[in-house]
């Protein structure tokens, strides 16, 4: 399942679209009965007719227009292919044959499609289109739209959907509103809902536009908002449309509240702090501790501006600095476990975050799939059968990315990480680290964001204890896609959420298959068969406990091998807006809902 939020830099480090896995029991027997809703694992929440999500504000008014701010640029308005950088906030103009509930642990009911019958044997999903169902040009949807959509993305699409989509065989066409996909893997239980959560597109409008090179061609879509206006590079606006086909489903109730929803595009992230305190924009979830902690003095005595924390359930993932293993210099786990040991979080933590985070030891930290201590019963069953290719460690010790006092004397980790180097064949000369072969260790660390230099430039310090020369490039949005599409770094900053459910996209994350494939998120680069064994063990799981125990050996697995050195995380929302918006009373627990189910406060 694929994790999405709202800012460009994020859609470099998440990739957009919620993805979901694991349809409920009794869905897989069903031969004929049109459902409603696919769910992850219980019960369905909402029945066959219910009014609206219990999140939303039903009555909620519409109008106005929030103004919000992106860091960076643009230069796309296609976000399905590798080219490009395409704007924030285009996700508002599509729509998916499914759409997902925020207040379950994930559940997805019908939009475009009104119905949905999975095979007995699970090989095959049938989805039924709502024949009310239009394009903003009035042109209805049809299964040829889906058909389509799905052929191009494999065809013209980022190369990741080639990767993403690889259990389906074929889309069919049965009638005008029918559309039957076809799965070689009738193991994989979260297929259907990939499909499901598949935006789809006008065929007849991208077969007299080029897709592959489409620009700035503003596309129709068939979602509640369509493109107003835009200045390249620097502003998009998306205006509701009132009439929208769909706009009295129940999925669709309390929610795009607001007539326009405009983006500015912000350079430097200090401008932007000061523009939401001048009213420039309305909304900021603020992710930098700093910020959050001495930023809004000189506006938190407004009784019209809001600073609140609001705690959430969501799975926070692995935020790190991340080894290109492609590079020579990184394909040695004993250097790669060694450079681990110079990052101090504990200091950076007090020093640097006001003590705001937690230090991330797992790929899926904050849920349940998380591994710790030593492996259970149920993992070792799991990882015996590959004990010969991995790390004794993983069998008897705690993964520990290492620990200090917070002082800033961080002696202890780095008289260890020298005792490592030197086992393995490293030494000191003239200050300077030398591989077994005599050659220099030295490493760039590529940033996008200025704000993250400090943080890196106390890491650098301590790695020149070691001997080790490292320096920081920053680089503009573009550039930073392009380098992140092509590999072409030694070290950046990874940020790779994950959900209550992962499936496919850890493929695109871990696998040997997606090393070699531009603009896959595999910024590793890993190539390991065990870990591509453990992907598919979780992939086709059939219950929640097969997926924890799988889930916790691939953790394990990824930990031990010491790819990333882990940063922190923290179990709330931290926001900072205007009261020109006003938000439900209960925020879902696996999302915020923004802007989606907020509205203008008149």
């Amino acid at each position: 399942m694929i994790i999405t939020n709202n800012t460009s830099l994020n859609y470099l480090l998440f990739i957009p679209f919620f993805l979901l896995s694991f349809i409920h029991n009794a869905f897989s027997n069903d031969t004929n009965e049109r459902l409603h809703a696919l769910s992850v694992f219980g019960d369905i929440k909402y029945s066959k007719n219910f009014k609206h999500f219990n999140y939303v504000n039903p009555i909620a008014p519409k109008g106005g227009k929030i103004k919000l701010a992106e860091r960076g640029t643009f230069d796309s308005l296609n976000q399905f292919i590798l080219k490009g950088l395409p704007a924030i906030g285009l996700d508002n103009i599509y729509e998916s044959l499914l759409k997902e509930s925020l207040d379950e642990p994930l559940t997805a009911y019908g939009l475009l499609a009104e119905g949905i019958n999975i095979a007995k044997d699970k090989s095959s999903v049938t989805f039924y289109l709502r024949k009310n169902a239009k394009w903003h040009d009035n042109t209805p949807i049809t299964a040829k739209d889906v058909i389509w959509t799905f052929n191009n993305l494999l065809e013209n699409g980022h190369p990741y959907y080639k990767s993403y989509y690889s259990d389906i065989l074929k889309a069919e066409f049965i009638n005008t509103h029918s559309v039957k996909f076809y799965f070689s893997n009738k193991n994989n239980r979260e297929l259907p809902i990939i499909i499901g959560q598949m935006k789809i597109l006008p065929k007849h409008f991208w077969e007299n536009n080029n897709f592959s090179t489409s620009g700035l061609t503003i596309p129709i879509g068939s979602g509640p908002y369509k493109i107003e206006s835009m200045l390249p590079g620097k502003s998009i606006t998306y205006k509701r449309i009132e009439n929208h086909w769909g706009k009295n489903l129940p999925v669709y109730i309390g929610q795009n509240n607001f007539d326009k929803i405009q983006y500015d595009y912000y350079r430097d992230s200090n401008v932007m702090i000061e523009a939401l305190k001048s009213k420039e924009y309305y909304f900021r979830h603020e992710n930098i501790s700093k910020e959050w902690a001495t930023s809004y003095n000189d506006v938190i005595n407004n009784k019209n501006f809001i600073k609140e924390e609001i705690n959430h359930e969501l799975p926070q993932g692995m935020q790190a600095f991340v080894y290109n293993t492609r590079k020579d210099i990184f394909k040695n786990i004993i250097l790669r476990k060694a450079i681990a040991l110079a990052f101090d979080f504990e200091w950076t933590n007090k020093t640097l975050f006001y003590g705001q985070y937690i230090r991330t030891k797992s790929y899926f930290s904050n849920s349940d799939l998380a591994s710790s201590g030593l492996p259970s019963t149920k993992e070792l069953e799991i990882l015996n059968p590959f004990k010969n290719n991995l790390p004794k460690e993983l069998f008897i010790e705690e993964f520990n990315p290492g620990e200090t006092n917070g002082s800033g004397n961080n002696r202890k980790n780095l008289r260890k990480a020298l005792k490592i180097l030197k086992n393995g064949g490293y030494k000191l000369k003239n200050n300077k680290l030398l591989d077994p072969y005599e050659n220099e260790i030295k490493f760039e660390i590529l940033l996008l964001s200025p704000a993250f230099e400090r943080i890196v430039a106390p890491f650098i310090k301590n790695l020149s204890k070691l001997g080790v020369k490292a320096n920081i490039r920053i680089v503009d949005t573009a550039q930073y896609k392009n380098r992140l599409d092509n590999f072409d770094f030694d070290m950046v900053v990874m940020a790779r959420g994950q959900s209550l459910t992962p499936g496919n996209e850890q493929k695109n994350y871990w696998s040997s298959v997606s090393a070699d494939i531009p603009g896959s998120l595999n910024w590793i680069g890993i190539k390991n068969s065990v870990i591509d064994e453990l992907i598919n063990l979780m992939i086709n799981a059939q219950d929640r406990e097969s997926l924890i125990n799988s889930s916790k050996a691939l953790d394990r697995v990824l930990l031990h091998q010491y790819y990333v050195i882990p940063h922190w995380h923290i179990k709330k929302w931290r926001l900072a807006y205007w009261n020109y918006i006003k938000r439900p009373q209960n925020i879902p627990k696996y999302n915020l809902g923004f802007p989606e189910i907020w509205w203008y406060n008149n």
